[in-house]
């Protein structure tokens, strides 16, 4: 079994669309890209408290709705201002259909989530379940 958690299925991702998923509690937006790739983001974009999973996608790239901000899916680099700073990217597998993501491997130098974090955020997703 790869590492990470389950968080969906390959037939639950449409094409150019954003998927929001909690992996221990920590959001993460997970996007069929229009060349059919997946990929895995932290879902909070880096400019303000904001979910990506809500903004529009297309070709490589996710736009944060608020503010503009367009963030490579494959380095999660900024690629329109107010961001300046990534957002992380996560290692990804896909086995028998199954999309497994890892918040403990960031694959773009981005800054991971520290494990207060992960345990803050997983304490947070219990509380409102």
């Amino acid at each position: 079994m790869p590492a990470g958690q389950l968080v969906c299925k390959e037939q639950d991702l449409q094409v150019n669309a954003a998927l929001r998923v909690l992996v221990h509690g920590y959001p993460v937006v997970v996007v069929r890209d229009s060349d059919g790739e997946v990929h895995a983001l932290g879902d909070t974009c880096s400019h303000a408290d904001i979910s990506l999973a809500e903004g529009d996608v297309e070709d490589c790239a996710i736009e944060c709705w608020g503010h503009g901000s367009q963030f490579d899916l494959r380095t999660g680099e900024p690629l329109s201002p107010p961001a300046f700073e990534p957002v992380p990217v996560f290692a990804l597998a896909i086995d028998d259909s199954n999309v497994f993501v890892d918040v403990t491997t960031v694959i773009n130098g981005a800054k991971a989530p520290d494990e207060a974090l992960l345990k803050k955020a997983a304490a947070k997703s219990a509380k409102e379940n």
